[in-house]
């Protein structure tokens, strides 16, 4: 049977996949025009900034956002229409994945902070505001004025949120620290060397309350188990060097070390499959231990 040049378009649109809603558009579409919210209008346009130029936005910081996969930044300014020396300037920074854009949030956020209910995970104070969602990393701040009610960076937050991908989840790697002894909003993701040392390439750390002492639980995700036991090697090397007395057991894939650490003082740290976990600052390593255990489960099961 012939098919009408009509008939074969018409087969095609009805195959093709329909738009996701979300979706990512072009960055200077994603902060809302003319308003953010009622009464604060975008003064003149977005301004963009690549790797290239970001210093010139945030001079003495953007350093800091390129290992988290940096790609642009676009910013405005919305003027309050009754006083335009008052005004809110969002900076919505692409980053390398929703990873990454917890990692850069998780820098700023304090375990004080005031929660926002935007995005994945916000925070907000009277004169500025931050949230994530999907890969983006969003900052609001006050200028021309010490602060403004928190209704307007709010509205003017959602209105921003509306434009991101869909995604308000928090990265599923946070998963292997949703144990009780983990101190809530302490987690942190670290993009290049952890703890400082080159050979935990990147990895996530959090406070942790062992009976009545705090110390920090660490987990590396390595690409593969050779990748982990060559971490796990070099960290023993680097204790070796140093004349630290430690305990080794296991073989490679599923080993345990105990040491004293010249910067962290007691560790314990286990490697399974891929992953390496541990814990600094130890005092009751019996406990310390048990947490290891605890988070490197969680994280064998994504």
């Amino acid at each position: 049977m012939r098919i009408s040049p009509v008939t074969f378009v018409m087969l095609c649109l009805l195959c093709s996949p329909l738009p996701v809603q979300g979706a990512e558009q072009a960055m200077d579409k994603l902060l809302p025009a003319p308003a953010c919210a009622d009464g604060w209008i975008m003064d003149g346009k977005v301004t963009l900034y690549d790797k290239d130029t970001l210093f010139d936005r945030i001079n003495g910081e953007s350093e800091l956002y390129f290992p988290y996969g940096f790609e642009k930044l676009a910013y405005a300014r919305y003027e309050n229409k009754k006083d335009p020396k008052i005004a809110v300037d969002p900076d919505l920074y692409a980053m390398g994945s929703l990873l990454d854009a917890f990692g850069m949030f998780a820098n700023y956020r304090r375990k004080d902070s005031d929660a926002a209910a935007v995005g994945a995970e916000g925070m907000i104070s009277s004169s500025q505001m931050l949230f994530y969602q999907d890969r983006y990393l969003v900052r609001l701040q006050v200028t021309g004025a010490t602060t403004i009610g928190r209704e307007v960076l709010l509205a003017c937050g959602k209105a921003i949120a509306q434009r991101l991908p869909r995604n308000t989840g928090r990265p599923g790697e946070l998963d292997a620290f949703a144990v009780p002894a983990v101190i809530k909003k302490s987690e942190r993701y670290i993009a290049s060397s952890l703890l400082g040392y080159e050979f935990f390439r990147r990895g996530l750390i959090a406070d942790a309350v062992l009976g009545k002492d705090e110390a920090q639980v660490f987990l590396v995700p390595e690409r593969s188990p050779d990748a982990s036991n060559a971490a796990f090697d070099r960290y023993h090397a680097y204790l070796t060097a140093g004349g630290t007395a430690l305990q080794v057991s296991g073989a490679p894939g599923r080993r345990a070390l105990e040491a004293v650490d010249p910067l962290y003082g007691n560790v314990v740290v286990q490697q399974s499959g891929r992953f390496l976990a541990g814990a600094v600052r130890v005092k009751d390593r019996a406990a310390a231990k048990q947490l290891v255990e605890q988070v490197l489960a969680r994280a064998g099961k994504e």
